[in-house]
C-alpha cells in the first residue's frame, strides 16, 4: 500500500506502507475514496511540532469498508464511510453527552494519506451514507470528516443562533466551514476576517455578508464599528496563534461566545481581561460524530457544500506538491485522490 510519511520539517514522501489488517474485533478497514491535507499537517511541516521520527500522515477520510471485526455490527463491507480522526466507543459518558473527541477509549486516527486506513472502534466512530454517494458528493462528504465537522462545533461552541451576529476568525477550510454553520444556524450577520482574495470569494459565497481585512485590536475594532459600538454575539477562532485569540476575544461582545478550534500554539488567555469581558470561552477537539448523520444528509440534499474549499485536486502521487502548495498558500486546501 502507498502512503505518506513525514521525515522531518518539509519532507513528505510517498512509500510503500504495510496494508491495515483487522488488530481488533472493534476494528474496520476502510479503502480510501479520496483523503487530503489539513491545515493542521502545516505545523509538523513547518516544524512547528517536532518530527521525532517518520510518520505516516493524515486524518481524513471517506471511503468503502473492505473488512470488519467479527463485533462491529454497525457498519459492514460495501458500504460508503465517514468517520472523525478520533475514534470513540459511542457508550462511555463523555461519547452520551455529545463529546465523542474526549472517549475514555479514544484513539487518533492517523496514517490516512493513503490507500488504506484501519479505523478502531468502528461502531462509534464511522458513519454510512444511506447509498453509494455520486462522485461529486466525495468532496463535500470527505470534509465532513474534519473541516466540516470542526467548522460545525465552532459555530456551536460560540452559541450561534438565529439573527447572530458573528465574526469568523481564520480564512482557511475550517474558518469558511464556520462561515456554512453560521449561515445553517440562521445567523444575521457574518463577517469574515480575511485578506486572500480568493478565500473572500468563497467565504461571500458560503454565506459571508462582511469581509474584514484588518487583524489584530484594528481588526476587533472593525467588528465593533460594524455592530454599533458592541461586538459580535458569536467569534469563531479558527487559526490557534496568540494573535488570532486576542482578535477573537477582543471582537465579542460583552456576554458574547467565542468557539476557539484551532490547535492552540503559544495560546495564552489573560485571566482579568477575560474576567471582565463577559465573554464566554469553549472549544477543543471537535466531536465530530455528534454532527456527522445531520450533515450528511445536508450534503446529500444538496443544502451545504463545503467540498468547495478543496481547489487543488491531485494525486496521492504527488502529496508533496500537496503540502507545498499549502504551505505557500497556493491553494486553501488539497484533495488527495488513492
Amino acid at each position: 500500500m502507498r502512503g505518506t510519511v513525514m521525515y522531518a520539517p518539509r519532507d513528505v514522501r510517498l512509500e510503500d506502507r504495510p496494508a491495515p489488517e483487522i488488530a481488533s474485533p472493534t476494528d474496520a478497514v476502510i479503502k480510501l475514496a479520496a483523503t487530503c491535507v489539513c491545515g493542521s499537517d502545516l505545523w509538523d511541516y513547518r516544524g512547528i511540532n517536532p518530527v521525532g521520527q517518520p510518520t505516516p500522515m493524515g486524518h481524513e477520510y471517506a471511503g468503502i469498508v473492505e473488512e470488519v471485526g467479527r463485533d462491529v455490527t454497525a457498519v459492514k463491507p460495501g458500504q460508503f464511510v465517514i468517520g472523525s480522526f478520533f475514534a470513540s466507543d459511542g457508550t462511555c459518558p463523555n461519547c452520551r453527552a455529545g463529546y465523542e473527541s474526549s472517549c475514555v477509549h479514544r484513539e487518533f486516527v492517523g496514517g490516512c494519506q493513503a490507500e488504506a486506513v484501519r479505523v478502531p472502534l468502528a461502531d462509534g466512530t464511522l458513519v454510512a451514507t444511506p447509498d453509494q454517494p455520486a462522485a461529486e458528493f466525495i468532496p463535500s462528504l470527505l470534509a465532513l470528516s474534519d473541516v466540516m465537522g470542526t467548522g460545525w462545533w465552532a459555530a456551536v461552541a460560540a452559541e450561534v443562533k438565529p439573527g447572530s451576529a458573528v465574526a469568523v476568525v481564520g480564512d482557511g477550510a475550517v474558518g469558511l466551514c464556520g462561515v456554512i454553520a453560521a449561515r445553517e444556524m440562521g445567523a444575521g450577520r457574518i463577517m469574515v476576517m480575511s485578506r486572500h482574495e480568493p478565500r473572500q470569494k468563497l467565504a461571500l459565497e458560503f454565506g459571508a455578508t462582511d469581509i474584514v481585512t484588518e487583524r489584530g485590536d484594528d481588526g476587533a475594532a472593525a467588528i465593533k464599528e460594524m455592530t454599533e459600538g458592541v461586538g459580535a454575539d458569536a467569534v469563531l477562532e479558527c487559526v490557534g496563534t496568540p494573535e488570532s485569540m486576542q482578535q477573537a476575544l477582543r471582537s465579542a461582545r460583552p456576554g458574547g461566545n467565542v468557539g476557539f478550534v484551532g490547535v492552540p500554539h503559544g495560546v495564552q488567555v489573560n485571566g482579568e481581561e477575560l474576567f471582565y469581558s463577559h465573554a464566554g470561552l469553549r472549544g477543543g477537539p471537535a466531536p465530530v460524530r455528534r454532527f456527522l448523520p445531520d450533515l450528511i444528509t445536508r450534503v446529500l440534499d444538496g443544502r451545504i457544500d463545503p467540498g468547495k474549499v478543496f481547489d487543488l485536486t491531485l494525486s496521492l502521487e504527488d502529496a508533496a506538491e500537496a503540502y507545498r502548495a499549502m504551505d505557500e498558500r497556493r491553494a486553501i486546501k488539497v484533495l488527495l485522490q488513492p
